[in-house]
């Protein structure tokens, strides 16, 4: 795979030099005030799914009042929208699998959006079951390499739980099961090991190897959905030439 990235340790680069930070913002904010709503609380204490969202919001440096009213919004102390979860599938370039997590106030206005994002860019938006099984939900941290070695990284991490450590010939990525992501992500903080990317997310079984026009098409179809109001998350199983993504 030498010369070739998972979108999955691409895209944290891709935000990190995103200059589309209102965007960004606005769907933390919505997965705060739904993570609110359906955890039952604001405490964070108490509501895993808030405080991921929460800690979120902080890396991106949301300040503390956006946050608050977000999520005042959720638990009902401020009138807000109320949105719905929904999951979307489909094919990009090359038979690509696309997997799309939404969270919208008008599900007929999304799925519209993206079927067109999807047909505009060499894809097609299919049945629900087509590619999830496909992808498993996993704990997922990147650390670069210049942070620390293999073997100290890997020993931090397996004793805190951890089910793997790869390399990706730039950078770490260290994979847990979802209940042990804080624990795993607690442990390496405290060893004083900075992470680039930390989150809960749906990580490809297998991908499939992309080159040439399809992946120049399959970063547009990427870049397109994440650039979606309504897609909170976008994941694919498609292995990107390292050269398509310096654009």
């Amino acid at each position: 795979m030498s010369g070739h990235s998972k979108w999955s340790s691409i895209k944290h680069k891709k935000a990190a030099t995103d200059a589309k930070r209102g965007k960004i913002f606005s769907k933390l904010i919505k997965e705060i005030t739904v993570a609110a709503r359906m955890g039952g609380s604001g405490d964070l204490e108490v509501n895993a799914r808030l405080r991921s969202a929460v800690a979120a919001a902080k890396a991106m440096n949301m300040p503390k009042d956006n946050m608050d009213r977000a999520i005042k919004k959720g638990t009902g102390e401020l009138e807000g929208v109320n949105y719905e979860e929904s999951t979307y599938e489909g094919y990009g370039p090359g038979g690509a699998a696309v997997l799309i997590e939404s969270l919208t106030d008008n599900k007929n206005r999304t799925v519209a959006d993206i079927r067109h994002i999807f047909s505009k860019n060499g894809g097609n938006l299919g049945e629900n079951g087509c590619v999830a099984w496909m992808f498993d939900n996993k704990g997922y941290l990147v650390i670069e390499q210049k942070e620390v070695d293999e073997d100290t990284l890997m020993e931090i991490a397996l004793e805190a739980g951890a089910e793997d450590v790869r390399d990706d010939g730039v950078n770490f990525e260290v994979i847990c099961a979802p209940g042990d992501f804080e624990q795993v992500k607690a442990a390496i903080e405290a060893a004083s090991i900075a992470h680039i990317a930390a989150e809960i997310t749906m990580l490809p079984q297998t991908t499939t190897t992309l080159t040439g026009k399809e992946a120049e098409q399959m970063v547009r179809l990427m870049d397109a959905l994440e650039d979606c109001d309504d897609a909170q998350k976008v994941y694919t199983n498609a292995d990107i030439p390292d050269e398509m993504m310096d654009g």
